[in-house]
């Protein structure tokens, strides 16, 4: 409606003129978004674009590219959460992520099936539940219902949750320099590899997303942290940017899901592959093709 009121403001002399510009604006709309839905790309080439510009770009073959910027080749040593803070931190994630509290205050956690030792260290760290495996899923849950295991989880994640929870207050500093989104990456998130062949040479998208839906003010926090968008309940990056920052941050703060952590070592070395431009030529493109298929499939 604002577009036509500005298009179609003035004087009737000038009507006509406007109306066919609206036409042309309008026909090559049209043009645009099939081109864009037959890449698969309806709807979100204006998201990427958004997110990419916020990176580094270079203008070559008249086309806006993003440089991407190098990343270690060395993969840090994997570690757990050393102490009981940072472990509050990572389950206050994994809660937010997949878990809640009864109305009986029990602590229900759930996990993938290939996440069982995940399930069974968060039981062995807290010292509290019982591991059960959901009849005809590929889903196990957490579940501590004694007074004291409940009340040792609420210490150790007062204050460091981010989702709204009626037992403990929110964490409402913007600091994500802690264990927090690995334990919600655990529990929420994945990691895709993407190739697609074009005119000039191939081009690989490395996506990192969150299945979860977010209220606004957790939206916009991880959003300033990586860069990305948000659609249909999805949080998605696609720039190499944000999958630098993604990088960064998960090299400091490990995920404990195996299956999760493997994904993630795969995507980083398709990134690492593209920092060194060897996805320019087939070898290179055969190698991250093999990374996306031997990566685990969870959904």
């Amino acid at each position: 409606m604002g577009l036509l009121t500005l298009l179609f403001a003035g004087t009737a002399s000038i009507y006509s003129f406007k109306y066919f510009i609206l036409k042309d604006i309008v026909t090559k709309l049209k043009q645009w978004s099939k081109s864009a839905e037959s890449l698969g790309q309806s709807l979100t080439v204006q998201f990427v674009l958004t997110e990419t510009l916020h990176s580094e770009t270079v203008v070559r073959d008249n086309q806006v590219k993003e440089k991407i910027m190098p990343i270690s080749v060395h993969v840090p040593k994997h570690l757990k959460p050393f102490n009981d803070d940072e472990f509050g931190h990572y389950l206050a994630g994994l809660i937010d992520g997949d878990g809640h509290f009864s109305s009986n205050l029990e602590l229900i956690i759930k996990f993938h099936l290939l996440d069982a030792s995940l399930a069974y260290y968060v039981k062995q760290r807290i010292g509290f539940g019982s591991v059960k495996k959901v009849k005809d899923k590929n889903v196990l849950v957490l579940i501590i219902r004694a007074k004291k295991g409940v009340e040792k989880v609420l210490n150790l994640i007062n204050g460091k949750n981010r989702r709204e929870n009626n037992h403990v207050p929110l964490n409402l500093n913007q600091d994500l320099q802690n264990h927090w989104l690995a334990g919600f990456s655990d529990a929420v998130a994945s990691f895709h590899i993407k190739v697609r062949e074009c005119s000039m040479a191939p081009e690989v998208v490395l996506s990192y997303k969150i299945h979860k839906k977010l209220n606004m003010d957790l939206l916009l926090l991880i959003k300033d942290y990586l860069g990305g968008f948000y659609k249909d309940n999805t949080y998605c990056t696609m720039s190499y940017g944000s999958a630098k920052k993604v990088i960064n941050y998960l090299d400091n703060f490990h995920l404990l899901s195996g299956s999760k952590h493997i994904n993630f070592l795969k995507w980083r070395k398709a990134y690492l592959i593209v920092q060194n431009k060897d996805h320019l030529n087939q070898e290179g493109v055969n190698k991250i093709l093999k990374l996306k298929r031997t990566s685990l499939q969870r959904w």
